[in-house]
């Protein structure tokens, strides 16, 4: 009898060895493991992510996710999240890399880690031609719509008038659907995705006015995971050498990536 519950308590103490090995496993370890990566995505910002006519994601962030799965030799699931939960999304482990046209900053830096980027992307402020801006003292009074958490809103919470009316929405459908429907005066939000709904919607007479950043897409890892981050900034410095980021850049935005931050 006591020899049976020495070797069931032996055999608990090696399962829990076991899992705790099998948690304490890596990122890249895990993913080479079952050969198949999870990556964030957008679908609600195109031409960075949106869903086509055979209602299949696609776009400059999807292209890249499967570049990467392609490179690391497996499979590829894609997980569409808004910008409000795509870091959460990597921090619980919903996703092994976020590729959802992420920007760089400090906050962002506190709570996860970069790769190097792999597209370019800056944010501005539009508004229809009659609207008198130059600068960001000419937003006073006026109603501005943005997408809660993205690099615009911290952006243009940092600078924006007192008086300015920064109307904030969940994702950048709703967003954009403000400014079309005449709910705000301005657009604040990435020029790719202004460029597509001007093109959309020339009867608003919409343009640029000015901009809020400069911010090339980075791709989100989960803090400590270096090993996936040092691989996954191989695949993105070989995809340079090779054309592929430009080609990418070309497809999608009509215009090369060229020099990218490291």
């Amino acid at each position: 009898m006591l020899q049976r519950r020495a070797l069931i308590a032996s055999l608990g103490l090696l399962g829990l060895v076991a899992s705790g090995s099998a948690w304490a496993d890596d990122a890249l370890t895990r993913v080479m493991g079952k050969k198949q990566i999870t990556i964030a995505i957008p679908t609600d910002f195109p031409p960075y992510g949106f869903v086509g006519v055979d209602l299949q994601p696609q776009g400059l962030d999807i292209d890249m996710a499967k570049l990467i799965a392609t490179k690391l030799g497996v499979k590829i699931e894609l997980v569409p999240v808004t910008s409000a939960n795509r870091i959460p999304y990597l921090q619980t482990g919903k996703a092994d890399l976020v590729i959802s046209t992420l920007g760089k900053n400090p906050e962002r830096e506190k709570v996860i880690d970069f790769t190097a980027a792999y597209s370019p992307f800056f944010q501005a402020v539009f508004a229809n031609k009659s609207v008198a801006i130059k600068g960001v003292a000419d937003l006073s009074g006026k109603t501005v719509a943005v997408t809660r958490g993205a690099i615009e809103d911290l952006e243009l919470t940092k600078i924006a008038p007192a008086n300015a009316d920064i109307k904030r929405f969940e994702d950048n459908n709703a967003t954009v659907a403000a400014f079309v429907s005449g709910q705000v005066q301005v657009l604040a939000t990435g020029a790719s995705v202004a460029g597509n709904m001007m093109a959309r919607n020339p009867q608003l007479g919409a343009e640029y006015k000015f901009t809020l950043k400069d911010s090339p897409n980075f791709i989100g890892v989960a803090k400590g995971e270096d090993k996936l981050r040092l691989k996954v900034n191989e695949i993105i410095v070989a995809a340079k050498s090779a054309g592929e980021l430009d080609k990418l850049a070309q497809k999608w935005l009509s215009r090369p990536a060229g020099t990218l931050p490291e």
